[in-house]
């Protein structure tokens, strides 16, 4: 029981120093699931009952890998967290990897920098959860036929108040 608290406590001074938010994980529905070959996701609840996914690998992740593994494992994301003090961050990077292709040119807007944002380095990735699809959270299997193998039943939606 204490290592899983130690582990949480981890997770929350990482996100804090990583991401600038004072999160207090109230409950951990997947710990460490792994979500490809080389990373590993672990998806929680904190006290205010918003369920956020924190992704890490031991390789470099992309905003776009991120997408995928997301999406994979039964989710829809809400808010891709930048790193602390850039709230920025995601545009920053697309727009110099915009102009490294296309040097005399400037991105006229978001549908621009669209596919430049996928390739933007994100590694640990928090990401901010609207909702489980299907009640079931997925986590990556390479014995299953399509790789991916449900890990959990957990329901969740959330509904945006004003």
């Amino acid at each position: 029981m204490s290592n899983k608290i130690n582990e949480e406590l981890t997770l929350e001074r990482v996100i804090k120093g990583r991401f600038g938010i004072d999160i207090d994980i109230r409950q951990t529905i997947v710990s460490d699931s792994p979500v490809s070959l080389t990373a590993e996701a672990t998806l929680f609840l904190n006290t205010k009952k918003q369920l956020y996914l924190y992704v890490t690998g031991h390789s470099k992740l992309l905003l776009g890998d991120v997408m995928k593994i997301v999406t994979r494992m039964g989710l829809k994301a809400e808010l891709y967290i930048p790193p602390k003090g850039r709230p920025q961050y995601f545009n920053e990077i697309a727009k110099t990897k915009f102009r490294e292709v296309f040097p005399g040119r400037t991105p006229l807007g978001d549908d621009d920098l669209y596919f430049y944002r996928t390739l933007v380095p994100y590694s640990p990735a928090l990401i901010l959860i609207s909702e489980v699809k299907d009640g079931v959270v997925n986590r990556f299997d390479s014995d299953s036929k399509t790789n991916w193998r449900a890990i959990v039943k957990f329901n969740y939606r959330r509904i945006k108040t004003s």
